[in-house]
């Protein structure tokens, strides 16, 4: 009798267990760039911010992350445990694009803005370029 009173124990612990380890789903801001819209998870906290991307297997065609910072800092991001391919555009307060870098997968290489900013978009690499989007254009819709 104590047999599957433990197993079933062990079961729903494991359950519950599982269930911590989801991240809380982040909002969501829509953004655009010219004519092109974004839909971004939007990353506030400490906690979201380092967790970021990683281990997501795919990202929308037009989806990215957003990370939002208190106020103008110098940002470096990396690819630590981020299993696709990105490219990430650094953006001042105005949102004007200040230097878009590629970042490859599963790599510590830091990747940094080319002055202080308060915003970085991840998107799949390639979509900023794809849509002929670079520095010094502006993305529209930043939370503040």
């Amino acid at each position: 009798m104590l047999k599957p009173f433990l197993a079933a124990t062990a079961l729903l612990l494991s359950c519950a267990f599982a269930q911590a380890q989801q991240p809380t789903p982040l909002p969501v801001a829509n953004l655009s760039a010219g004519i092109h819209v974004i839909r971004a998870e939007v990353a506030t906290s400490d906690a979201q911010q380092q967790l970021g991307l990683m281990h997501r297997k795919h990202l929308g065609q037009n989806d990215g992350m957003l990370f939002v910072y208190r106020a103008p800092a110098q940002v470096c991001m990396w690819m630590k445990n981020t299993l696709i391919p990105l490219s990430v555009a650094f953006i001042d307060g105005d949102g004007k694009i200040i230097n878009i870098e590629d970042m490859k997968p599963q790599t510590l290489n830091s990747h940094c803005g080319k002055k202080l900013v308060r915003y970085a978009l991840e998107m799949n690499q390639g979509w900023f370029r794809q849509r002929n989007i670079r520095a010094g254009d502006v993305i529209s819709g930043l939370p503040h």
